[in-house]
C-alpha cells in the first residue's frame, strides 16, 4: 500500500515538473524573437503615436517653408499683336526679348531699355527692318525693338510706384497700341526708362509667339 502511495506521489511531482518546464520554454519563446525576425516599435502607446505625428508635422512645416520662400508674385502683364509678316523684324524682337528676359530691377534702381538690350548691330544678330526716322519709314537694324519697348511700357503703367522717367512717342501712329501708348527707342538717341519705387525687387519676363509680344512683371519676395 505504501509503495502505491509513493508511486502516486512521484507521478504528481513529475507532472508538476513537466508543467513548469512547459511554461518556462513558452515564456522564453515569447520574449526572445527568432533570429532574423524584425521587432516593430510599439505604436499602440498613444504617447508614441502623438510624438511621431508631431515629428511628421514639423517635417511638413519645414518642407512647406522651403517651397514658399523665394516665390515670385505676378504684378502685371501686357501683350501686343504682331500684324506684319516680316521675318527680319521678328528676328530682331526675339533677340531683344531674350536680352530683356530675366532682368531684375532692384528696388530704388532705374531701368534703361537701351542699356539692358544694347545697340542693335549686325554683330548681335540684328537685321534691317522697318523703323520710323523722323517722319519717314525706312529699313534699319533693330526694326521692331519699339514694339518690345512699348509692350514693356504698358506693363509698367499697370504697377503703382513704377515711375516712368523717360518715354517718347513715335512721329507716326503705330498699329500695335492705341495712340499715345507707345514708347519709341533708338540707341544713343531716345530711351525708355522707369524707376522702381515699389519697395521690392522686380523681374521682367519677355517672350514672343507667332502672333504676340508678351511682357510679364513679377515681384520678388
Amino acid at each position: 500500500m505504501k509503495d502505491k502511495k509513493w508511486i502516486f506521489i512521484s507521478l504528481i511531482v513529475v507532472a508538476l515538473i513537466g508543467i513548469g518546464i512547459y511554461f518556462f520554454f513558452s515564456s522564453t519563446q515569447n520574449t526572445n524573437p527568432t533570429p532574423g525576425t524584425r521587432v516593430s516599435t510599439d505604436n499602440s502607446n498613444p504617447q508614441n503615436i502623438n510624438s511621431q505625428n508631431e515629428k511628421n508635422n514639423d517635417i511638413t512645416k519645414k518642407e512647406s517653408v522651403g517651397v514658399t520662400e523665394g516665390l515670385e508674385k505676378e504684378i502685371a502683364k501686357f501683350s501686343t499683336k504682331i500684324m506684319e509678316e516680316d521675318n527680319h523684324r521678328d528676328n530682331n524682337m526675339e533677340i531683344s526679348l531674350s536680352k530683356l528676359n530675366d532682368t531684375i530691377v532692384k528696388d530704388g534702381d532705374t531701368f534703361s531699355f537701351n542699356e539692358t538690350v544694347g545697340s542693335p548691330t549686325p554683330n548681335e544678330g540684328y537685321e534691317k527692318a522697318g523703323v520710323f526716322v523722323e517722319d519717314k519709314y525706312k529699313k534699319d537694324y533693330g526694326g521692331g525693338n519699339c514694339q518690345v519697348s512699348t509692350t514693356l511700357y504698358n506693363a509698367v503703367l499697370k504697377v503703382d510706384n513704377l515711375k516712368v522717367t523717360e518715354r517718347h512717342e513715335h512721329t507716326q501712329e503705330v498699329y500695335y497700341v492705341p495712340l499715345g501708348k507707345d514708347a519709341a527707342v533708338a540707341y544713343g538717341e531716345i530711351d525708355f526708362k522707369f524707376k522702381n519705387n515699389t519697395g521690392h525687387d522686380i523681374k521682367i519676363y519677355g517672350e514672343m509667339t507667332e502672333k504676340e509680344v508678351k511682357i510679364k512683371l513679377t515681384q520678388l519676395n
